[in-house]
C-alpha cells in the first residue's frame, strides 16, 4: 500500500533552512502547523530537507536520522557506524533483527551490503514507516521485511537463532522504556544464536541509562562493552551471548582491515575503541556514575 501524500512547507526554524515534509492532509492551515512546530507541541515526526541532507525529527531538538541525498545508502551518523562494528564479532550474520527504523540508515546498509542476511525491521510508529520512500528504504523482498509493531513482542515471538539484534528505539521522550527492562534483555539473550550479539544505541543523559546498562550486564553475565561516541553524544552497547566470549584483539584488528576494505567503514578505529572501552571498564563506570 502506498503511503499517503505528504504536506510540504518551508522550514520555520531559524538556523535550519529547507523544506519540511509532514503527515498532514492537504489544506491544513500552515500557520497553525508552524506555531505547533516552533513551540514543540507538534506530536508527529517530520522530515527536514535542506537540499543536501534529509533529517528525521521528533522535535527540532531531537534529530533521529540523517541521509545525504547524493549518498543515500551511506551511514551518515557516527553512532550508526559504531553499531555496525558488531560485524567484527559476527561478520556473516544469517538473521538480523532491528528494533527502531528511524530514517532507515541501518536497514539500507544491512540489506544492500549483507546479501546473505535476512533483515527484519520493527518500528512502533506507523508515521515513521510511512517516510520510508522519502529515505529510499527498499521495498520488502525475500531478504527484508519492515513491519509496524512492538519490538519487544516481535522479539518474544521470534524463533531462536538470531545472529544480531540491533536496538535503536527512540521517541520524542527518549529511549523506549519498554525495551529497557530486565525481561527484554533476558529474552534477547535467549533468542540470540550461540555467538550472537546484542547492540543498543544509548543517547541523552548517561545517568538516564545507567540502569539499562546494569540490566544488560546482569542478563549477559557481564559480557558487555560500552563505547562512547562523542561525535553524536551517544554510547553504543554491545552484549555477547557466547559464555566463552573473550575477544582476541589482535585477530580482530586483522579482521577489521578486511571489513574496512569491504564496507568502507573505519573498523580498525572501532577495534581500538572497543579494546580501550573493554580494558577501562566503561560499562561498569557508567553504573558507578562515572560518565566521562
Amino acid at each position: 500500500m502506498n503511503a499517503p501524500p505528504l504536506l510540504v512547507l518551508p522550514s520555520p526554524f531559524d538556523g535550519h533552512p529547507g523544506m519540511l515534509y509532514l503527515h498532514e492532509p492537504p489544506g491544513t492551515p500552515a500557520g497553525q502547523l508552524r506555531a505547533r512546530l516552533l513551540d514543540e507541541s507538534y506530536a508527529r515526526p517530520f522530515v527536514l530537507d535542506d537540499g543536501e541532507c534529509r533529517y528525521l525529527y521528533f522535535s527540532v531538538r531531537l534529530m533521529q536520522s540523517a541521509m545525504r541525498r547524493k549518498a543515500p545508502d551511506a551511514l551518515e551518523l557516527r553512532y550508526t557506524q559504531a553499531m555496525m562494528a558488531c560485524l567484527l564479532f559476527k561478520p556473516k550474520p544469517r538473521r538480523l533483527l532491528l528494533i527502531g527504523l528511524g530514517g532507515g540508515s541501518l536497514v539500507k546498509f544491512c540489506h544492500r551490503r549483507l546479501p546473505g542476511t535476512h533483515v527484519l525491521a520493527v518500528e512502533l510508529d506507523p508515521d515513521v514507516v510511512a517516510f520510508r520512500d522519502l529515505f529510499q528504504v527498499p521495498a520488502d523482498d525475500e531478504r527484508l521485511a519492515v513491519v509496524v509493531g512492538d519490538g519487544g513482542a516481535v522479539l518474544a515471538a521470534a524463533d531462536k537463532g538470531i545472529d544480531l539484534i540491533l536496538v535503536d528505539a527512540f521517541d520524542r521522550e527518549g529511549y523506549a522504556p519498554a525495551l529497557a527492562s530486565h525481561e527484554f534483555f533476558e529474552t534477547a539473550f535467549v533468542k540470540l544464536s550461540g555467538s550472537g550479539v546484542l547492540v543498543v544505541n544509548l543517547a541523552g543523559d548517561p545517568a538516564s541509562y545507567a540502569g539499562l546498562v546494569g540490566r544488560v550486564m546482569e542478563a549477559f553475565d557481564d559480557r558487555a562493552i560500552v563505547v562512547p561516541v562523542p561525535e553524536d553524544g551517544n554510547h553504543v552497547l554491545y552484549a555477547f551471548r557466547d559464555p566463552a566470549f573473550d575477544p582476541r584483539w589482535r585477530l580482530l584488528a586483522g579482521r577489521a582491515r578486511e571489513l574496512r576494505a569491504r564496507f568502507g567503514l573505519d573498523f580498525p578505529r572501532f577495534v581500538e575503541l572497543l579494546e580501550r572501552a573493554s580494558k577501562q571498564g566503561v560499562a561498569r563506570r557508567l553504573l558507578c556514575g562515572d560518565y566521562l
